[in-house]
């Protein structure tokens, strides 16, 4: 998605239409073009290779004759490929009536990156950018013009897998880019819409789709939410370009508003679009100015009527997020004084607006009646690894702040909860000592967090199966412990919700009698 027009470089005239996708992907198909295909015949030293844009070892993986190499060739490498040696792999004719090929005087060639997606139940997609603009595309990453399509990344990966993916009415891909959120969201959404600003992009979403045998979605171009003015989802995600530059000089990274206020806008304009019990996923950047606690300014982005779950992946000081987005650009290649100019326009910008550093990470929000009178805003620092898919721990974490709403302390010690799966504690301590330092309980699943217990905790959470109240619970640990169980029923209420509002406890599904 951008905010600024695309290149009259880059129209949307030329491209592919699928009128020949399916029997396209049938001969992908029957190749062996996939995901999995890919890693049996390049091995999977030349498989990593190839998603860093090194290309040799996938080149000499594809010297002998065979279809597959073909198709490895032709797409992903972007070499020319004989006459004979595409036809009798593809439907050669109709693959160039469409415009997916053109004849040339060394052989064919492709005219897109078509890229094997693997689906989350196995399903066999196929993602469509731009040549050289897919993530480990031979092109690598600079020298694109600003109206190209990228392919699959790891930003477009994370957001598919921090979605949640219930069931759900309507769902809007809004600035869909090559159409990998509207491919995903059309395996469980009735209805999808695709928006963004460069037809160029909704073009290839529909070649995503075709080619990936998904339903079609309604394309409409424009900016921001205006292509859908007041309608509501049930499901929105945006991987929006979000980078915080100095201009809007590549449309399919830049935002062309001020700072971060391209997220902000977005974000506060979501709530609005947002069905009761509907989720908005977003991937962000956000500064940290100096003299202002940058959780307070995202809390600032919450719309009203909405529970927010917000988590800071990565923090980068404004030198080495210049020069990311430089190198991504091309900027470092070939002319040092244009490079130094370059960069000085981005120390100057953030200067101006008291930039330290900018962040990086995922925003969810849920409509919620309850929020508008009580809003579960949680915003935390999280850089450590996590567990993809993510969705249901995404719901599940919303599912939590629902019940601790409307539970008082006397509410939580009446009722009963199990340890989530895979829970493990730890103890921490010197070799050989007694007793040890202090015990950690660790999740394996999701989030994967470490939280520190006392004994208390601890043996709470150790007996936690469902059977016996909490306050029966802490009653029987005082009794063991030597302790006034009126005071530990006072004190540890505080600690449960902590252990519930952060995964380690779920209340149980019944509630058995005391």
């Amino acid at each position: 998605m951008s905010t600024t027009s695309p290149s009259a470089e880059s129209p949307a005239a030329g491209l592919p239409v699928p009128d020949h996708a399916a029997r396209l992907r049938e001969a992908l198909l029957a190749a062996g073009f996939t995901a999995d295909g890919l890693l049996e015949l390049l091995g999977a030293s030349a498989y990593a290779a190839l998603a860093r844009s090194e290309t040799v070892p996938a080149l000499r993986a594809t010297r002998e004759d065979g279809p597959l190499a073909a198709l490895v060739r032709l797409f992903l490498l972007q070499r020319p490929v004989g006459r004979a040696r595409a036809a009798a792999v593809l439907p050669l004719d109709e693959a160039l009536a469409d415009g997916w090929l053109r004849d040339e005087g060394d052989g064919i060639r492709a005219t897109v990156d078509i890229r094997p997606y693997g689906g989350p139940e196995g399903q066999d997609w196929f993602v469509i950018s731009d040549l050289g603009c897919a993530v480990g595309g031979a092109g690598g990453a600079s020298g694109r013009d600003e109206g190209v399509v990228l392919g699959v990344g790891g930003a477009s990966t994370t957001l598919a897998g921090i979605t949640v993916r219930t069931p759900v009415g309507s769902a809007l891909d809004l600035g869909a880019g090559s159409g990998i959120q509207a491919l995903h969201a059309a395996q469980h959404a009735t209805r999808v819409t695709a928006t963004d600003l460069n037809p160029r992009a909704l073009a290839f979403t529909r070649l995503t789709l075709a080619l990936s045998g998904a339903p079609e979605a309604e394309l409409r171009s424009g900016s921001l939410f205006e292509p859908v003015e007041s309608e509501t989802y049930d499901l929105i995600v945006s991987n929006p370009p979000f980078v915080i530059s100095p201009g809007a000089r590549l449309t399919y990274r830049d935002g062309g508003m001020g700072g971060d206020e391209l997220c902000r806008t977005l974000v506060q304009q979501a709530g609005g679009r947002l069905n009761e019990g509907g989720y908005a996923h977003f991937l962000a950047n956000w500064q940290h100015v100096a003299g202002e606690d940058w959780q307070e300014r995202l809390r600032s982005w919450v719309p009203r009527g909405c529970d927010a779950w917000i988590v800071q992946r990565e923090v980068q000081d404004v030198t080495q997020y210049a020069e990311l987005w430089l190198r991504d650009a091309g900027d470092h290649q070939g002319d040092p004084e244009r490079y130094t100019a370059r960069y000085e326009e981005w120390l100057d910008e953030f200067e101006a607006r008291g930039t330290r550093a900018v962040g990086f990470g995922w925003i969810t929000l849920r409509r919620s009646a309850a929020a508008v009178e009580q809003p579960s805003i949680t915003i935390e620092e999280w850089p450590h690894p996590v567990e993809q898919p993510l969705g249901e721990a995404v719901r599940a974490h919303f599912a939590r702040q629902d019940y601790l709403r409307t539970q008082d302390d006397a509410a939580l010690l009446g009722d009963h909860f199990v340890l989530a799966p895979e829970v493990v504690q730890e103890q921490v301590g010197l070799p050989g000592a007694e007793d040890p330092e202090h015990v950690l309980l660790r999740q394996n699943r999701g989030m994967r967090r470490a939280t520190r217990v006392d004994a208390v905790g601890a043996g709470f959470a150790g007996v936690c199966d469902g059977t016996l109240s909490a306050g029966r619970i802490l009653d029987a640990i005082a009794q063991l412990m030597g302790e006034d169980p009126v005071l530990l029923r006072d004190r540890t209420p505080q600690a449960i919700r902590l252990l519930v509002e952060e995964g380690f406890l779920e209340p149980a599904a019944t509630t058995p009698a005391p």
